[in-house]
């Protein structure tokens, strides 16, 4: 694989970029969602047992515990963590140098903090996603605050690689669960006939991609097996338009379901792995930038790697024809497909593959660190040359560490692969475990809502005569209301209720804790479903009375002259969901105790210290704002400014074409005094990696810019070889 400057830069500020999103999103939703009046009260998660600091540390690592050192409870400390963490992803999308290990690892703590008490509102497999690529940041990005450089470092290419290892398992785990699951929507190739109007919150293209014909639709699932199951295979490959190709291919589906579906920072989590599969010369072409010419390679190798990977697209197309039996079908003028192979013939593949892969995935390892250890020994300078080493062997251990205990959550998927691991591994598994620094994934598992979307309404009266509904902002309720738009914004209570109405009422307990909230009339709590509370029908005077019942709903048909509907929704009553209640209601408390919700407690006063009032101040100027418009105003407002930034460097260091950096090389070589040419060579090299490098080196201290020359000048003849086409 190339150089990494410039993916591992653009992904280290999409983590940011992902990191801000995270925190300002959960932020908005604490005090309905975790506050002393709100759905699951967090201080109710940490018991202050007598125990010291560290024993609670280690039983639930969150920084809460230290709340009363700042005399906050635990709503007030919540807030502040994510005030804190949304503050360093901010600076860390502005100012690179901040793009460090010490802030990543800051803001994997946060995250984590908030985690170990968010209960059933956080357990979602992108908050997971989340903290182990949070983790993995701390290894990627460079250690600036306390190096005081952004240069390159011999191990960059070691532990970057992690990163394709955890995007490799993400999406390879999430296409076999599909089968393994024995979904017989997946199996029969309709899933995507129900998925786009089952979803938890669709967007309004989702509701034109669900009027596609039956045909596109399955051929949408072989598709999204291809990009899930074959394409994750090419991560690996030494080939590098391979590689190239298994991104485009994984940007497409990842898009995809970005226009048609609400998945909050997932998404975008996912294309900043994606990444991890560029290197700088493909980064420079998207810039039009000038990059290093190699005039090394042979053309019969070129040739070579030409047909073999014309073979292996070959074969991938070969494979999916066969295996999915794709026919053209004059009858609709599409083309018809079916699953040609058994359950028992996958499992046998499955079975095949995955030790295979795990071994792939070794040799890939052991190649990267084989070559960053060469660079370590090409470094001049004895005490560079062991520096330099001793990182190697620090963070080289560090990702054959991560590597190894992630095998325990990978081999879920096949039975017996999982069995053969040596018990050490899984031991040590255990003992990081509550850290989610590795985790098993597995997303759209079985496809839901087959016999239509199941969703829950809630209804409030005061005269137990007339019925008022209860509209969310986001879930699908009001049929008239188009689809919304919340990316990369999750509302957790809508998410919740989606989940809810695939269920009894007793499998979720906090509906018992909402409908008890909005019959008190908790501001808190109605914020969560309507931002600005003047829409919710009960603002002036909680209800007396509510109720919830549970429908069916489907996308409507499109109109004969092809116009937006002006119902987006039809739907059909299925049963009662939750009995009519009120405040005092036997049932209500009985349910209210039975989960452990009932606050026995006297009320807390708020403290007056300086901390606690500087959160309720933030709180106050941001009451009242939509959370996805907070979201991208943020977003958009450091792009812009990244970009400007972006702009005045190129300003400063114009870029030079390949025809004007030739003619200086040659104006240098002749300029220079005889016995020179060799470090003329290096320099017209190094003039050639692109002004994002140069960059970097101007900013290095003395000693930092002769270790990379002395790497590059000794390393340049090795290096050729490790150039891939």
């Amino acid at each position: 694989m190339g150089e990494i400057i410039q993916p591992r830069r653009m992904f280290l500020w999409s983590m940011a970029v992902v990191y801000l999103a995270a925190f300002v999103s959960l932020y908005a939703q604490i005090p309905g969602l975790y506050g002393n009046d709100g759905l699951l009260p967090a201080r109710l998660q940490l018991r202050y047992s007598g125990k010291s600091l560290g024993e609670l540390l280690l039983s639930s690592p969150t920084l809460l515990w230290l709340g009363p050192q700042l005399g906050v409870d635990t709503h007030t400390a919540m807030e502040l963590l994510c005030l804190v963490g949304a503050a360093l992803s901010l600076a860390a999308v502005l100012v690179e140098c901040l793009r460090d290990s010490v802030v990543f690892f800051c803001l994997w703590v946060l995250y984590l903090s908030m985690y170990q008490v968010g209960q059933v509102f956080l357990y979602f497999q992108w908050d997971s996603l989340l903290l182990e690529v949070g983790f993995l940041c701390i290894l990627v990005a460079p250690l600036t605050l306390i190096r005081g450089s952004r240069g390159v470092r011999e191990h960059d290419r070691v532990t970057f690689w992690l990163l394709r290892w955890l995007l490799f398992r993400l999406m390879f785990a999430s296409g076999v669960v599909k089968l393994t699951s024995r979904c017989p929507t997946w199996w029969g190739l309709t899933a995507l006939t129900y998925h786009y109007e089952t979803q938890c919150i669709p967007t309004q293209l989702a509701w034109y991609a669900h009027q596609l014909p039956v045909w596109w639709q399955k051929l949408s699932v072989v598709g999204a097996f291809v990009i899930e199951i074959a394409a994750p295979l090419l991560f690996f490959s030494p080939l590098r338009r391979l590689r190239l190709g298994a991104f485009y291919l994984q940007v497409l589906l990842q898009v995809a379901i970005i226009l048609t579906g609400n998945y909050n920072f997932f998404n975008l989590l996912t294309l900043a792995l994606c990444l991890s599969l560029l290197d700088d010369q493909h980064v420079n072409f998207w810039l039009r930038k000038a990059d290093k010419i190699s005039k090394n390679d042979s053309k019969l190798r070129s040739w070579l790697c030409y047909l073999l990977e014309v073979a292996v697209w070959s074969l991938m197309i070969f494979g999916t024809i066969v295996c999915f039996d794709l026919k053209p079908n004059t009858t609709n003028n599409g083309i018809s497909s079916r699953t040609a192979f058994t359950y028992h013939q996958f499992n046998q593949f499955l079975k095949t593959v995955t030790i295979p892969c795990i071994w792939i995935a070794v040799l890939s390892l052991t190649w990267e660190m084989v070559t960053a250890m060469f660079r370590c020994a090409c470094v001049s300078g004895f005490l560079k040359r062991f520096w330099g080493t001793l990182q190697w062997t620090v963070f080289a251990t560090a990702t054959a560490a991560m590597f190894t205990i992630s095998l325990v959550p990978f081999t879920y998927i096949e039975y017996d692969s999982n069995a053969r691991l040596w018990p050490g591994v899984r031991r040590a598994y255990e003992l990081v475990d509550r850290y989610q620094l590795v985790n098993s994934y597995g997303l759209f598992r079985r496809m839901t809502g087959v016999a239509g979307r199941p969703e829950v309404v809630i209804e409030g009266s005061n005269d137990r005569v007339s019925w008022t509904e209860i509209e969310f902002m986001y879930k699908p309720g009001n049929l008239s209301a188009s689809p919304a738009v919340v990316t990369p914004h999750q509302p957790r209570l809508d998410w919740q209720m989606w989940f809810a109405a695939l269920g009894d009422q007793t499998q979720a307990p906090w509906f018992t804790s909402l409908m008890y909230r909005l019959l008190q009339g908790k501001r808190d709590v109605i914020e969560l479903i309507q931002t600005d509370v003047s829409q919710y029908p009960f603002h002036q005077q909680p209800p007396a009375y509510l109720r919830a019942h549970r429908y069916r709903y489907w996308f409507t048909e499109p109109k004969a002259d092809g116009s937006d509907p002006q119902r987006w929704w039809r739907r059909v009553y299925d049963e009662e969901f939750y009995p009519t209640v009120h405040l005092g209601n036997t049932f209500l408390e009985s349910m209210l105790n039975q989960y452990g919700l009932k606050d026995k407690s006297a009320p807390r006063r708020k403290s007056n210290t300086t901390v606690a009032k500087a959160v309720r101040w933030v709180r106050s100027q941001t009451r009242g704002v939509t959370t996805e418009v907070l979201i991208w105003t943020l977003i958009a407002c450091s792009a812009t400014l990244c970009l400007l930034q972006a702009l005045q460097n190129r300003n400063k260091h114009p870029e030079r074409t390949p025809l004007t950096q030739e003619a200086a090389g040659k104006n240098d070589t002749k300029n220079l005094p005889e016995g020179s040419a060799d470090h003329s060579g290096e320099s017209v090299e190094q003039q050639t990696l692109g002004e994002d490098e140069e960059e970097e080196e101007e900013e290095e201290e003395n000693g930092d810019e002769e270790e990379e020359n002395g790497e590059e000048g000794n390393g340049e003849a090795k290096n050729t070889d490790d150039d891939e086409n």
